[in-house]
C-alpha cells in the first residue's frame, strides 16, 4: 500500500492544543465495523456503551519529563531523551544539530556535563551524561515532551499523564488513556467490567513519520514492553470465556498482538517493532479505544488494519463535520 492512501486534510484549528477541563468530557465516536455505522457520544458514557462481558487493557507506562532546554553560549538548545541505551548513555533528538556534532562536549544548565558519542543516520545523538541517575535529574530540570504539533505550553504537566500511570519510561503519553478518570473506573467496576494493565514505553516512533512511499518498506523503531505471567493468564482465561478484549490505545494493541501465539498470550518482556497495517491478521484484540491520528502515520495505518481504511477515513471526515478535536489532547473513538 502507498503512504498517500493514509493521507487526509486537517486544518490546524482541529488540532487540540490543550486538554479539556474535565478528562471525560471529550467526545467519543463509536464505530461498528459490522454495520459500518457511526454514533456520537461523550466519553463518560463509555461504560454504558461496552458490553458487561468486556475486559479493558491499559498501558500503565508513565511519561518522564524528557525534554531539556538550556543555553549554549548565547543561543538556545534542546535535548530530547528518547531511549536509554546503557547506564549513562541515551539516544536523543537535539536542536540545533550543529551544536551537537560528534565528540562535542557540552554543559547543561551549568551543572551537567555531556559528550556526543555518535550521530546516527537519522540524525539522532548517542549522548553520555556524567550522571548515572538521569531520571532524577530530569524530574528537577526536564519538562514534559508534548508532540511538535502542540504549540501551547502545558500549564498542568500531570494532564499529559494518565490517572493510572505507574511505570516510568515513556517519552509520549498513551493518549487514549488520557480520557479516563477515577469515576470512569468506578463506573466500569459497577458494571462488572474487568480491567488489566501492561506496560509499553512509548518511544521515538510516535514522533517520526513514515518516509517510504511503499509503507511495507517502513522500519518501525522498537519499544520496550512487559506483559507479566499473571496478567497473561487472566486475559487468556477471559478470552476463552468469550469476553471481548478491548485494547485502550495503540500501545496496548502492540503488546497484546506481539505476545499472541495461536490466539493465546505468552508472557514476555523485551522490545517490539511490530508494524500493523491493512492486511494484518488479528490474533487477540476484539475492540479498541483510540484517539484520532496524524495523517500518514503508523497509528492511522494500525486502526485502518482493524477497521476498513475507507471506513476510518470516512469517519474522520464525519468527525471534522462534527467539530471533533484531533490528536493527543483530542477526542476518542471506540471501534467495535
Amino acid at each position: 500500500m502507498l503512504l498517500s492512501d493514509f493521507d487526509y486534510s486537517l486544518p490546524k484549528e482541529f488540532i487540540a492544543q490543550s486538554p479539556l477541563t474535565e478528562r471525560d468530557q471529550s467526545k467519543l465516536m463509536m464505530l461498528d465495523r459490522g454495520t459500518r455505522s457511526v454514533e456520537h457520544h461523550q466519553f463518560f458514557e463509555l461504560p454504558d456503551l461496552l458490553d458487561a462481558n468486556s475486559i479493558l487493557v491499559f498501558n500503565q507506562s508513565k511519561v518522564i519529563p524528557a525534554r531539556l532546554e538550556f543555553k549554549i553560549g548565547d543561543g538556545s538548545a534542546e535535548i530530547f531523551l528518547v531511549r536509554q541505551i546503557s547506564e549513562k548513555i541515551w539516544e536523543c533528538m537535539v536542536k540545533p544539530g550543529k551544536k551537537f556534532e560528534e565528540a562535542a562536549e557540552i554543559t547543561i544548565n551549568n551543572d551537567l556535563k555531556a559528550k556526543i558519542l555518535y550521530v546516527t543516520e537519522d540524525g539522532l545523538r548517542h549522548i553520555e551524561f556524567e550522571t548515572a541517575d538521569m531520571r532524577t535529574y530530569l524530574q528537577t530540570h526536564g519538562s514534559m515532551p508534548t508532540p511538535p504539533y502542540i504549540h501551547e505550553k502545558l500549564k498542568e504537566p500531570e494532564r499529559y499523564q494518565t490517572v493510572y500511570a505507574k511505570t516510568d519510561g515513556s517519552v509520549a503519553a498513551p493518549t487514549a488513556g488520557l480520557h479516563f478518570t477515577e469515576k470512569t473506573f468506578a463506573d466500569l467496576s459497577k458494571k462488572g467490567i474487568q480491567t488489566e494493565f501492561l506496560t509499553l514505553h512509548v518511544g521515538l516512533g510516535t514522533f517520526q513519520g513514515v518516509k517510504t512511499d511503499n509503507i511495507e518498506a517502513h522500519t518501525m523503531h522498537s519499544e520496550q514492553f512487559e506483559l507479566d505471567e499473571k496478567t497473561a493468564e487472566r486475559l487468556n482465561r477471559a478470552k476463552s470465556e468469550g469476553k471481548k478484549i478491548v485494547a485502550v490505545g495503540t500501545t496496548s494493541i502492540r503488546v497484546l498482538e506481539s505476545c499472541s501465539e495461536n490466539g493465546r498470550l505468552v508472557p514476555k518482556s523485551g522490545e517490539t517493532d511490530i508494524f500493523i497495517y491493512p492486511g494484518y491478521k488479528w490474533q487477540f484484540v476484539d475492540q479498541i479505544i483510540t484517539n484520532f491520528h496524524v495523517p500518514k502515520s503508523t497509528l492511522l495505518m494500525l486502526v485502518s488494519a482493524f477497521a476498513d481504511r475507507e471506513f476510518i477515513l470516512e469517519a474522520y471526515e464525519e468527525a471534522k463535520q462534527n467539530h471533533y478535536r484531533f490528536f493527543s489532547f483530542g477526542d476518542a473513538m471506540l471501534i467495535k
